[in-house]
């Protein structure tokens, strides 16, 4: 057998070809500077629908991004055929810096988080009053899920001709979390309610979130009438969980481009695995000052917390502290407790 020496350097020496093509490997990946902007309104199976310069494009991501997915809400740049004509399909090259994120664990054990959202600026937590029963501890798993991931929250009471919603309000008045409350006639006439919600949705992008069976996607087709989204079924009168009609995120655009809804799969459970604790308190900054004297790594919610004597100095209200602790010790309880 032959063996070549210290240089094998040999006019003789048979190159191996690439098996693939003609063309030599490389790692430096094109720039693709004339790629197209586009917005990721929803995703199915791979295939992702995008909105490019007015046109809805199907689209695939680019086996180069590797694992990192798009989702709902983000902005992407593409490149290929960009007609939106059947059977084409664009390739997602990049996926640009996510100015917000909502992301969610399936319980809080599961270190595996999933992006529901990007890029959105609210979120609109919908509860109903009653059938089925306000769930007080999916609602701020969900607040601390939008602080945690820079949106701001609204709240969205439905139902209220079933039960009064003062007593649900009062748990969260400290929190000055704006709020619309809409009756069940309301929600199905829909432009009563549409019209009161459609206030706070002007201009902003919104994700909307709920339990099943609270009438977020009957609103949801109420704001965005041409979409004829299936309405809700029947609430089980076992359970008191309604039957899911979302199986996928979905972007819609308000009327007059005044902003836009992002309509959310109905959830049972909101984990919190993903959730840093400090960032919560960035939502209550008259508080942030006094954590200054707080010890290391404090859970604010110790004996030596200086929020306790930040708070009896008079610097903020006594209810915001408590609104705070119950928030912090909402990643420490089942949803159903």
């Amino acid at each position: 057998m032959r063996r070549y020496g210290k240089n094998p350097d040999e006019d003789d020496i048979r190159s191996r070809p690439n098996p693939k093509g003609n063309r030599p490997r490389t790692n430096i990946r094109p720039k693709h500077e004339g790629a197209a902007e586009g917005m990721v309104l929803t995703v199915d199976r791979g295939r992702l629908t995008c909105l490019v310069d007015g046109r809805v494009v199907l689209a695939m991501k680019a086996r180069e991004l590797g694992r990192k997915a798009a989702v709902v809400g983000d902005r992407v740049s593409l490149v290929g055929d960009l007609s939106g004509g059947k059977d084409t399909l664009a390739r997602i090259v990049r996926i640009e810096e996510r100015a917000s994120v909502l992301r969610r664990t399936a319980d809080d054990d599961d270190p595996y988080e999933r992006v529901v959202v990007a890029n959105a600026d609210q979120l609109a937590i919908v509860t109903a009053l009653a059938d089925p029963e306000p769930r007080p501890r999916l609602i701020d798993r969900c607040l601390v899920a939008a602080y945690a991931g820079g949106l701001e929250p609204l709240l969205v009471l439905t139902k209220s001709d079933l039960a009064p919603p003062e007593k649900l309000l009062e748990l969260y008045g400290a929190l000055d979390i704006p709020y619309v409350v809409t009756s069940q006639d309301e929600l199905y006439d829909g432009h009563t309610a549409a019209d009161r919600v459609r206030e706070y949705l002007a201009g902003r992008t919104t994700a909307f979130v709920g339990h099943s069976g609270v009438g977020k996607t009957t609103l949801v087709n109420a704001l965005v009438p041409e979409d004829r989204r299936r309405l809700t079924g029947d609430v089980n009168a076992v359970t008191g969980r309604g039957r899911h009609t979302t199986t996928s995120a979905l972007a819609l655009p308000l009327d007059r481009a005044e902003g836009w809804v992002i309509d959310t799969p109905g959830v049972r459970s909101f984990g919190l695995h993903h959730v840093d604790p400090s960032r919560v308190i960035d939502a209550f900054p008259e508080l942030v000052a006094g954590t200054e004297n707080c010890p290391r790594a404090c859970s604010h919610d110790e004996p030596d917390c200086a929020l306790d004597a930040w708070v009896a100095e008079g610097h903020a209200d006594p209810a915001r502290l408590y609104s705070l602790r119950r928030l912090l010790a909402t990643r420490e309880r089942r949803d159903g407790d």
